[in-house]
């Protein structure tokens, strides 16, 4: 059973940065496909990005080229590096495991918002 906890949320400017963690206990995060979904009050969940347990990452088109997802073998962590935030980004943050695989219908990053284990979030707000 593996469990999530992010951290690294806050309050950053638009065009700041911001790199949040999820600590993963129970298993190794290179054993499963991960990823980052973001909540935004009355709007769908929306993945962000995924990694698969070779380390491949793949992005949605609204973060792609200013987030980065990677592993932290050494400290058993995901990590998400967020840059040139927009005020759009605002959001709680889940980190997330074991997502169904892609489909025809459904690309590996749109899967992880079916994901079986969620972190319990952690809120990035952008503003000025």
């Amino acid at each position: 059973h593996v469990q999530l906890v992010e951290s690294g949320g806050g309050s950053v400017e638009p065009g700041g940065s911001l790199r949040l963690t999820c600590q993963v206990s129970g298993d190794t995060p290179s054993n499963h496909a991960m990823g980052w979904v973001r909540q935004v009050p009355g709007q769908a969940r929306e993945g962000l990005a995924h990694i698969d347990k070779d380390g491949r990452a793949s992005y949605a088109d609204s973060v792609k080229g200013r987030f980065t997802i990677s592993q932290d073998k050494a400290k058993n962590s995901l990590l998400l590096q967020m840059d040139s935030l927009k005020p759009e980004d605002t959001g709680m943050y889940y980190c997330v495991a074991d997502p169904p695989a892609a489909r025809d219908y459904m690309t590996a990053v749109q899967a992880l918002v079916v994901a079986l284990y969620w972190g319990q979030g952690t809120q990035v707000t952008v503003s000025s």
